[in-house]
């Protein structure tokens, strides 16, 4: 398999099913390949229906379901998927496809020509024009405090679009966040293997994409994780 994508899948949005279905199908005519799609279903979430899950094993041949009943967050649940994913080149998104088919197209073609062994999606300006004004100052915070205390060549980490080649993929295995800053922790962690080309390629929104009301609780948790990485040495 060329390619595996990897979907970490809780409480997602009514027809989450049919837009998998549909943005999966455009990506892999635009790229060419049928990719291997590994849903992960992150914890029993009422909005997955087993006849949701049935109808989009139908539609794609190429798909594999991970599951297990306890919410361990997104870093856990796409580790998971990346653990089984046999394809040459691995990516992964968030379950809305909240990404145009383009911007996932660039991040794979950089990886299919050889540009890079990494592929990190780089938010655009007009990316920050649609979000909340919390959501924006807390994406700004954590990008001043990357610069200032990890001095990273890429401060934008958490764009849910990243792919990388399968000789990369053990270093993924190797974060340990089980929630949102693994990305962080990944980006750090291929920086400091220096044997990685990281490339950061820049990628937009759908315009029909809305954000999720914000749960502050886990900005304590994910500062201490943050705090925790600066002490801990990267993995290489």
């Amino acid at each position: 398999m060329e390619l595996s994508l990897v979907l970490p899948c809780y409480n997602p949005q009514q027809g989450w099913e049919r837009n998998i279905f549909g943005a999966y199908s455009s990506f892999c005519g635009m790229a060419g390949v049928k990719a291997e799609l590994i849903l992960v279903l992150d914890g029993v979430s009422a909005a997955v229906k087993e006849e949701d899950l049935q109808w989009l094993q139908a539609q794609i041949q190429e798909l594999r379901i991970v599951r297990y009943p306890e919410n361990r967050g997104k870093g856990f649940a796409i580790r998971e998927g990346v653990r089984t994913a046999t394809g040459a080149i691995i990516m992964y998104t968030d379950v809305d496809m909240p990404y145009s088919i383009d911007s996932m197209f660039s991040v794979f073609q950089c990886l299919q020509n050889n540009s890079c062994d990494v592929a990190i999606g780089v938010k655009d300006e007009d990316y920050y024009q649609h979000l909340p004004f919390a959501r924006k100052l807390i994406s700004r915070c954590l990008r001043v405090l990357i610069r200032v205390f990890l001095a990273m060549p890429i401060t934008d980490t958490q764009c849910g679009l990243k792919g990388f080649k399968k000789d990369a993929a053990a270093l993924f295995l190797r974060t340990n966040i089980d929630r949102y800053l693994f990305d962080l922790e990944f980006v750090r962690n291929c920086f400091a293997a220096k044997k990685y080309r990281v490339l950061p390629v820049p990628v937009t929104l759908n315009e029909e994409v809305h954000f999720r009301k914000m749960n502050y609780s886990i900005l304590l948790p994910e500062l201490l994780n943050f705090v925790r990485l600066l002490f801990k040495k990267p993995h290489e």
